[in-house]
């Protein structure tokens, strides 16, 4: 498949008090835990359960690499939201950009490459269809 861009997935996040440390920063390692939660609803938005497709489909999806720029701090009870494109496809493997804002301030950027695996073999086997 060639390099592509895909529509933009916005997911709305609220900084909570187990998000920060005593100061009400947000943990740096916290932000790889958004980019999680807004792939997991962009997977749920098209249709993969992914509590039921590794049983179903055999296929299951890991982080191989993940790159992050922090650039400006989050705060307590901060409205964020995360915004998750495809800008890269391969038979086996999905390249997301992932940037976390705070209003129209980017605060945290990302590039996470996802492999599908199979359950059993834990070899690269094809995306499905839902990623072309």
């Amino acid at each position: 498949m060639e390099e592509q861009k895909l529509s933009v997935f916005r997911l709305p996040i609220r900084v909570y008090y187990e998000d920060t440390d005593a100061g009400g920063v947000v943990y740096h390692s916290t932000y790889l835990n958004f980019m999680e939660r807004a792939r997991t609803e962009w997977m749920f938005a098209r249709g993969i359960n992914l509590n039921t497709y590794a049983a179903t489909e055999q296929k299951m999806f890991v982080v191989k690499s993940i790159q992050v720029d922090y650039k400006k701090p989050a705060h307590l009870c901060d409205d964020l939201v995360v915004e998750t494109t495809i800008t890269k496809l391969t038979a086996t493997r999905v390249y997301f950009q992932q940037l976390i804002y705070r209003q129209e301030e980017l605060l945290v950027s990302g590039l996470v490459e996802l492999v599908c695996l199979n359950t059993e073999t834990r070899r690269p086997v094809p995306l499905p269809l839902l990623f072309s």
